[in-house]
């Protein structure tokens, strides 16, 4: 048991079975970018990429059962404290429910594990190809469908294109190809509302045990007839108990030589270490990879980040000509009619303002700034907006 979550009684607060649920697919995520940060100096790795799907329920498989056939708790569970139990409903004189709990039967052990990992699979799958589906319709509504285009290597050297003489191979295999696409369209349509109903069935449950409505989190729990409680310590003791004695059996069972039956246990002996360690060292694992990340990440930022420099200071203002015309004594006048300036506009070769009617005649006419002589043309005359 990794982390123990406050609540009174046996049945698990809201927040420990919400949490439970959503450990498997941060810990997908993680290992995924950690795969993927990986391959980028392994280049091995991208099979395991390209096979997602099939390594994350493999590696879940082997977590989940050996965790249900020993803990009689999934993976996540586990972690939290918690164990799964077989729920019968008995009913009392007074015609009122009675619940008893007892340990799991082989069937819910095995069903457990199909809930907990082929049914998550299948469902990526099928979102996959959902995807895939709807970007195909995307791609075919903005560029049209393939058939209509021709080939251009049979355009430009004028050759027929090569008919196979395998009529009932390519027959078979367009029949296949067929099936396939009716398949994948198929599921296309259907997929949006077998997910709305899951999703939609899976908030009412978990609204009516968060308002303690019923004791089952979801429907494939209560399907199993099976109720998630805390572990006691009594049943932490026997869990132990109960593994030991299990791979005790198991080394009796071992067969052959001395020689084959010590390599055998000493087999064991590492897939059992392995097994233990492994709910707390992937989540070990995964943790001190992306702080390390972070570290680097950060060290390497600060190494490569662009020195920053002050400002440079604005450029000194230009200089009155001797022979340009001269500027009033008050800001606010135009140098060119001596009035107050309407419609401010700056000469932006040398940063004087004048009135836009007077500076526009002058620059046009003279080709320069009245004060500075600077030459300057109508283009680099802006108008000024201010709050008057």
């Amino acid at each position: 048991m990794l982390f123990q979550v406050g609540g009174e009684g046996t049945r698990p607060t809201f927040f420990e079975m919400a949490a439970a649920q959503q450990l498997p697919a941060s810990l997908r995520a993680a290992l995924t970018y950690s795969l993927g940060v990986f391959a980028l100096r392994r280049s091995f790795l991208h099979k395991i990429l390209d096979y997602e799907d099939e390594f994350f329920a493999a590696l879940m498989l082997i977590l989940e059962g050996h965790s249900v056939r020993t803990t009689d708790a999934s993976f996540a569970e586990s972690l939290y404290g918690l164990r799964r139990k077989s729920v019968r409903l008995r009913l009392r004189k007074d015609s009122s429910e009675e619940v008893q709990h007892s340990g799991l039967e082989k069937r819910q052990r095995i069903l457990s594990v199909v809930f907990l990992v082929v049914l998550p699979y299948f469902k990526s799958k099928l979102h996959a190809i959902y995807n895939k589906e709807r970007e195909a319709r995307l791609r075919e509504s903005l560029w049209g469908t393939e058939d209509q285009g021709f080939d251009e290597a049979d355009f430009f050297t004028g050759e027929e294109p090569i008919v196979s003489r395998e009529t009932s191979g390519s027959q078979e295999l367009s029949v296949r190809v067929q099936l396939a696409t009716k398949i994948k369209k198929l599921i296309a349509v259907c997929y949006p509302w077998i997910h709305a109903s899951s999703e939609g069935l899976s908030f009412t449950y978990q609204l009516l045990y968060l308002l303690d409505a019923t004791g089952f989190y979801s429907l494939g729990l209560q399907a199993l007839g099976i109720q998630v409680c805390r572990a006691t310590g009594q049943e932490l003791m026997d869990t132990s108990s109960r593994i030991s004695k299990i791979r005790n059996h198991e080394r009796e069972r071992l067969r052959g030589p001395p020689w084959l039956k010590k390599m055998q246990g000493a087999l064991l002996s590492c897939s059992y270490a392995v097994l233990d360690y492994a709910q707390t060292g992937l989540i070990a694992a995964v943790f001190i990879f992306k702080m390390m990340e972070w570290w680097y990440q950060s060290a390497e930022e600060r190494l490569t980040a662009p020195t920053v420099y002050p400002p440079p200071p604005p450029p000194p203002a230009p200089k009155v000509a001797k022979e340009g015309i001269p500027l009033p004594p008050d800001s606010s006048l135009c140098a060119l009619c001596l009035q107050k300036r309407a419609n401010p506009s700056v000469v932006t070769a040398s940063g004087f303002v004048f009135c836009y009617s007077c500076v526009f005649k002058y620059v046009s006419k003279y080709k320069r700034c009245p004060v500075t002589l600077i030459p300057a043309s109508v283009d680099q005359i802006r108008r000024l907006f201010h709050d008057t």
